[in-house]
């Protein structure tokens, strides 16, 4: 469950939910939530962590188990 994934990511890099919650600009209470699973959390906040954990969405929200986050785009 992807749920299970953000707070896992967020303890192996020892953040605390605050201070999570700090970096995406929500109170903490609401980060719990989502972290809890009684929440969905928004795309936007998603990319902000895949970013900060260097991994990708679809590892945080359970579609793969490959960690490694995906090569950027090369826009020109």
């Amino acid at each position: 469950m992807h749920f299970r994934r953000l707070k896992d990511l967020r303890i192996d890099n020892d953040y605390t939910q605050k201070e999570i919650a700090d970096i995406l600009k929500i109170g903490r209470t609401q980060y719990n939530r989502y972290e809890n699973g009684r929440r969905d959390i928004p795309v936007d906040l998603l990319s902000i962590l895949s970013k900060l954990y260097d991994t990708s969405i679809d590892y945080i929200v359970g579609n793969t188990d490959i960690i490694k986050r995906y090569p950027e785009s090369k826009k020109k």
